[in-house]
């Protein structure tokens, strides 16, 4: 026990002396460069250090950052690359950045008698400008130093980004909310012009659509005439509720020129119908209610707007045409006249009187009140068929499908009546068959030939 306490003090003060020899408590700024960069890093970084040798042709360069900005750059040092002494500095300053609030001015100081300058902030020194910095960047020493210093003064200034942007939209919107209080009566204004501009387009298209009727008495017209009405007084009104607004309508045309192009491609199919619109309204190649053949489609026409043309088929359907399409297509109004003509067809017996004929289906068309007695019906002998002559019946009806094909039905059923009752045949096709030498396979029975047909099958042909 008694040589344990005799060990006791020399142990205590072996320790003091090495506390007291040790350099840990030496002043950071009056390191050299080299260990003011590098004495973090040989305690906190110990797996970077040895990681990354420092190149010897000093061609290499780090960004110094603040809040993710880069501020300047450094290279390497003797024993310390680029990355790691950047690396070190960035550490430094945003330890002194989370610690500090406020304005922080960062300093110069010179270490004597060692071509060094530190930059410190806050009695903290954040990096070390030495000679080798100044050659790498072709500046003296204290113009690059104070160059430094200067933009991370700059830098610390400036808010963090998310302040920054709050305060960015805070400025935003008071500056909205002002001028929003400033265009009230402004907007009130083009409002009031926006509502005043609705009751003239309408008054103007009422108006316009009355005229139309008193003097065109065409509805394709008076729809022309009353959309071009509205439309112009909503263009003027806009133009005026936008002035009134406080907005310079020639400027916006003018901003707005590359982007009315583009507009103008994009909607090229829908102004083209717009405008064959306006020249089908204006040209009435047909009027609502004829009953007209389009691309194919066959029916009467329910509507003609700017875009479309609208066209009931006959078995119910709805067809909207483009007016593109319309005005580039090929058009029969089958009601652009108040008649149409017709025909029958109908054959009778070579041993029939034509005359006869002819005189019997004039009287039964004329008996008819769906044919129009002018033009006067005509009857042509049209064919010499094999069987029979075929007379072509032309008489005229209105022109309306359903009066049309119901008439034409009409007369049809009348003739053959009117022929039927007056005993003038109209007998099918008949083939006759003149053998001048009969061969073997033709036998005779009982008067009549018989012809084998060769497949077994036989036909009689009367003798005489």
């Amino acid at each position: 026990m008694k040589k344990y306490r005799l060990l006791a003090p020399i142990v205590l003060l072996c320790l003091t002396i090495s506390l007291l020899a040790s350099p840990a408590n030496s002043q950071e700024s009056d390191l050299p460069a080299s260990v003011l960069d590098g004495v973090e890093a040989t305690s906190a970084d110990t797996s970077t250090r040895s990681v990354v040798n420092a190149p010897s042709d000093n061609s290499y360069f780090a960004d110094v950052l603040v809040r993710g900005q880069t501020v300047f750059q450094v290279g390497s040092l003797s024993d310390l690359s680029a990355s790691e002494r950047a690396a070190i500095i960035n550490r430094r300053i945003a330890s002194l950045l989370a610690q500090t609030m406020g304005e922080v001015p960062v300093k110069t100081s010179s270490v004597a008698d060692q071509g060094l300058i530190t930059l410190q902030a806050n009695n903290r020194v954040l990096m070390t400008v030495t000679e080798q910095d100044a050659q790498d960047f072709g500046l003296p020493l204290e113009v690059l130093a104070q160059d430094w210093a200067d933009r991370l003064t700059q830098s610390f200034e400036k808010p963090p980004i998310a302040v920054d942007v709050a305060q960015r939209l805070n400025a935003t919107l008071r500056q909205l909310g002002e001028d929003a209080l400033d265009g009230i009566p402004a907007l009130l204004g083009a409002l009031v012009v926006v509502v005043a501009t609705w009751l003239v387009a309408k008054g103007v298209r009422y108006s316009a659509f009355r005229w139309a009727q008193r003097t065109e008495g065409d509805r394709s017209t008076e729809i022309l005439i009353g959309r071009l009405g509205y439309g112009g007084v909503w263009v003027v009104g806009a133009v005026i509720a936008l002035g009134v607004w406080g907005i310079d309508f020639a400027a916006m045309l003018g901003a707005l020129g590359l982007t009315s192009v583009a507009l103008g491609f994009s909607l090229k199919d829908v102004l083209s119908n717009y405008i064959s619109g306006v020249i089908l309204l204006a040209a009435r190649p047909f009027h609502i209610g004829d009953q007209v053949v389009i691309k194919g489609y066959e029916g009467t026409i329910t509507q003609v707007q700017l875009r479309s043309t609208t066209l009931r088929t006959y078995d119910g359907r709805m067809i909207y045409l483009p007016n593109q399409e319309v005005f580039q297509s090929s058009i029969t109004n089958n009601t652009a006249s108040k008649y149409l003509r017709s025909s029958v067809m109908v054959g009778i017996d070579y041993d029939a009187d034509i005359v006869e004929a002819r005189n019997v289906i004039i009287q039964a068309i004329a008996n008819l009140n769906e044919v129009q007695p002018s033009p006067v019906p005509e009857v042509l002998v049209r064919e010499l068929a094999a069987s029979t002559v075929n007379l072509e019946i032309r008489f005229w009806v209105d022109s309306h499908r359903a009066g049309f094909l119901e008439t034409t039905s009409v007369v049809a059923q009348s003739i053959k009546e009117a022929l039927q009752t007056h005993d003038i045949e109209m007998p099918t096709e008949i083939y006759t068959l003149l053998l001048k030498d009969v061969p073997e396979e033709l036998k005779q029975r009982n008067g009549s030939i018989v012809i084998s047909a060769g497949d077994g099958e036989e036909k009689h042909q009367p003798v005489g």
